[in-house]
């Protein structure tokens, strides 16, 4: 696209923010049209943090894999000092791509069109036939912002990244403690779903639909789980007192973080007695993660925004990661982590493992695009997000619209809207005359 019709499109862009109705879902165009996924790609995953890949996929110096965030490939590789970087995938000679596979080892990258060399640190150190006043100094692979959280690597693909300090501060205590350095991935889920990269971040940022799509998640799962919310059983409030009491002797975070409408972080409790996420409730791996002994810590629900959720338990762990491949399609990557020593077919068996977010996956694929299908219909007109069910949704949207806003107008060079940075407030649900709170509707997030 030229830079005259990005210009229109943009300016196009932002008229159709400022006339949304807030907390309603998006205009068409935003969920439907290539011209849009550009839009999104130029200004969220190419200026904000992504979460990309975890640290135990390059263990060792030399490791290295890559991922397509648009039309760029990035190396992400472990430098000889073990620090974690990244690097576009492009020869600094005439561009060919460097690294052809998703994964391998190297002492050194090579580029297979006209070998030339480059070191872990992207220096180029050596080339054929290049004489006279060429200075390789000046030829490095182009860097890429990596941050490595507790083992949750995070890419940047602009010029100046957004800063990271608080970020870690408040989501690293949860993370830390499973020592990701020290686990390995034991299985990985690529799905291809024909629906916009928002609706699959909007299907996860409620549970409005699990009563009546997610059987098996809600075997282990509270159907509500805020203690405010009227809503939830005496009996899981009562737990969560329990184990907040036990978790804060054993020095074990819970949260929630502090309000954020970008991120959050929390510890909850599993219902009946349950200790792991498996259709039966047991422990999906008899070797815990990291140097746990504690068998009972719930999971962790962690999310970022754009692209990211997580469940991290005492036994193994999930990390999903969302990537736009255009306007109707989007590729959805789960990871199951356990620890790096777990033996499979001893400690754990990968369908045990993986059975609950498989099925839950699957189902959210169905359900993402039907919502596509729909919203492709010529008489769609956005609608209003629950103020009772939704607020996830309401928020993710939020965030988009400002975050989206703020990058335009600094494009356009218009003067920066006002940003929203807290979680919209949560209505109090009062459940119909003679309906018990049970009855009421599902989830507020999954």
């Amino acid at each position: 696209m030229l830079p005259h019709e990005m210009s229109r499109l943009e300016t196009y862009a932002l008229d159709l923010l400022r006339t949304r109705r807030k907390h309603w879902s998006l205009p068409q165009p935003f969920y439907t049209e290539e011209a849009f996924f550009e839009i999104d790609m130029k200004h969220v995953f190419g200026r904000q943090w992504i979460f990309v890949a975890l640290s135990c996929e390059v263990p060792n110096p030399g490791d290295w894999i890559t991922v397509e965030v648009g039309r760029d490939s990035i190396i992400i590789l472990r430098d000889n000092d073990r620090q974690i970087r990244a690097f576009h995938n492009s020869c600094r000679h005439r561009g060919s791509r460097i690294c052809l596979e998703h994964q391998g080892k190297a002492k050194r990258l090579v580029c297979p069109y006209h070998q030339w060399t480059y070191d872990l640190t992207g220096e180029l150190i050596r080339t054929r036939y290049m004489e006279g006043d060429f200075d390789r100094s000046e030829f490095g692979l182009k860097p890429v912002h990596c941050e490595n959280l507790s083992g949750y690597i995070f890419l940047c693909l602009a010029d100046e990244a957004p800063a990271f300090d608080k970020f870690r501060a408040d989501l690293e205590p949860f993370i830390k403690r499973q020592d990701i350095e020290n686990a390995k991935v034991a299985y990985t889920q690529v799905l291809h779903e024909k629906a916009n990269w928002k609706l699959v971040m909007e299907n996860n940022r409620e549970c409005y639909h699990c009563a009546s799509n997610h059987p098996e998640l809600l075997r282990t799962l509270a159907e509500f789980d805020d203690p405010t919310d009227p809503r939830v059983d005496p009996k899981y409030v009562d737990l969560m007192r329990r184990k907040n009491e036990e978790w804060d002797a054993q020095g074990v975070p819970h949260g929630p973080t502090d309000p954020n409408i970008r991120y959050r972080a929390v510890r909850l409790p599993f219902i009946d007695g349950h200790q792991s996420m498996t259709l039966d409730g047991t422990l999906a791996c008899r070797k815990l993660m990291a140097d746990f002994t504690d068998y009972d810590l719930g999971s962790v629900r962690m999310l970022s925004l754009p692209n990211n959720w997580n469940h991290l338990l005492s036994d193994h762990m999930m990390a999903f990661r969302v990537m736009p491949i255009s306007a109707q399609e989007t590729i959805v990557t789960t990871k199951w982590l356990v620890h790096k020593d777990a033996v499979e077919g001893v400690d754990y068996d990968v369908e045990k493992l993986t059975a609950v977010w498989k099925a839950t996956n699957d189902q959210d694929k169905e359900l993402a695009e039907w919502n596509q299908l729909g919203i492709n219909n010529s008489r769609y007109e956005p609608g209003p997000y629950s103020a009772v069910i939704e607020m996830g949704v309401r928020d993710l949207i939020q965030w988009y619209t400002d975050e989206l806003e703020v990058s335009l107008c600094d494009t356009l060079g218009l003067p920066p809207p006002a940003v929203s940075t807290a979680p919209t407030e949560r209505a109090v649900y009062t459940p119909p005359p003679g309906r018990a709170p049970a009855a009421a509707p599902a989830a507020p997030a999954e």
